[in-house]
């Protein structure tokens, strides 16, 4: 894996964010095939202690590189995604590269196609490094069942990192990769993303293209009506960058201003959370206080009764239920600090509960995840913003101004 282009004093890490790097791509400071192999230096030295990738696309993914640097030198920079490794979460399909959603079965499955996503990314110019281990057929919040091998937390090996997605959240928190392309059933992109230490969003339902995930293969139709596309990266900035490329639609634009927005947030009190969970809770309500957003304590509906017959009324109705009095919703992400491994290992599937973000699967509610502080272990964990269908830009500048005073994102495991 390694090569003789590699850099050693190189000027980055690559636990930067994508809107930094991509600055010095576009200027020239920094090449794509830089970026590439010092992201495949670390695969191989820390992907057989946590098993984030199912498949590395090495060569394919020097090859672009080195095609992406002569566009840029040539003045054809594509945008901030431009050179940039992404991990791709193995239920997307790759056009010559297998897809096997960690399935035994699917072991050997090599789709012809991209999946419409995957395209988008690859058209902004974003350079795919592997395919993430995951939660078999996304059928868990755990990641330890799949056919190529559990996922471990990169804070703890012994640890969860979470699921469905635990591999690119495994990823993006070790500096594999700089973001990662993922999908959120019922928690299944925020939920490893709190056990990891980054940020997981997923945008109001039907937003991003889910055409070409496992394409051809049966799917139920129940999963079918609450997954979303999602991603996650190591700051909101990049969410951002990755939201403008990915979306079917145009998203609201914040008028130009000095003045930062203030919100009227929706405190949840119906919650699940060990007190752990809670006291680190209610730290983040004193930081968005001093910012100045006013706050009203309410319950929600918060386990829905998965009825299809009735969802489509039940998610028209939402905005007029929830969000009257209020912009966004904020609550933990997970009810509990992450488990150990081996003390889910019996639990079943969905041993890390869901109970907090189900909800905003079931209403298609945009919803991201930011790292919010640490358990008694070393252990992230991770607070959500919601917001009302197509209110990704509330979610997004309220998790930004957190972000803005607060340290929690620039941590990564040593």
């Amino acid at each position: 894996m390694k090569n003789s282009h590699s850099k050693e004093n190189a000027n980055f890490n690559t636990h930067g964010t994508i809107s930094d790097l991509s600055e010095q791509i576009r200027s020239g400071k920094i090449s794509p095939l830089e970026v590439v192999t010092k992201c495949l230096e670390r695969i191989e030295k820390l992907n057989s202690k946590l098993n984030a990738f199912i498949t590395v696309t090495a060569e394919q993914a020097l090859k672009e590189s080195e095609l992406a640097q002569n566009e840029i030198q040539n003045g054809n920079w594509k945008g901030p995604l431009h050179g940039i490794p992404i991990g791709i979460k193995d239920m997307f399909d790759t056009a010559g590269v297998r897809t096997t959603a960690a399935f035994e079965h699917f072991q050997n499955r090599i789709p012809k196609e991209d999946a419409v996503s995957v395209k988008k990314l690859k058209e902004a110019g974003a350079i795919i490094i592997g395919k993430t281990n995951m939660h078999e057929l996304a059928i868990g919040t755990t990641s330890i069942d799949s056919y190529f091998g559990s996922v471990h937390n990169p804070w703890n090996r012994k640890y969860i990192a979470g699921g469905s997605s635990g591999g690119s959240a495994a990823a993006v928190a070790s500096g594999l990769c700089y973001a990662t392309l993922d999908t959120d059933a019922i928690g299944s992109c925020r939920l490893p993303a709190a056990c990891c230490g980054v940020i997981g969003f997923k945008p109001t339902y039907g937003s991003i293209s889910l055409e070409g995930v496992l394409a051809g293969e049966k799917a139920d139709e129940k999963i079918l009506r609450i997954a979303h596309a999602a991603f996650m990266s190591r700051s909101v900035e990049d969410a951002k960058i990755l939201m403008n490329v990915l979306v079917n639609r145009t998203i609201e634009a914040g008028k130009p201003t000095d003045k930062i927005s203030k919100f009227r947030i929706g405190n949840v009190l119906n919650f699940q959370a060990t007190p752990e969970v809670r006291n680190t809770f209610e730290k983040i309500k004193d930081v968005l206080f001093s910012l100045g957003h006013t706050f009203q304590d309410m319950e929600i509906p918060i386990a829905p009764n998965f009825d299809s017959r009735t969802m489509e009324e039940d998610r028209k109705g939402i905005k007029n239920l929830l969000f009257k009095e209020v912009d966004v919703l904020i609550l933990p992400t997970t009810t509990e600090s992450v488990p150990k491994i081996q003390s889910v290992a019996k639990k079943g599937p969905i041993a890390l509960s869901a109970d907090n973000t189900f909800f905003c699967n079931y209403y298609g509610l945009p919803a991201i995840s930011i790292p919010c502080g640490f358990d008694t272990n070393g252990l992230p964990i991770g607070f959500q913003i919601v917001g009302a269908p197509e209110g990704e830009r509330q979610v997004l500048e309220l998790a930004e101004q957190y972000q803005n005073v607060t340290q929690w994102h620039l941590r990564y495991p040593k």
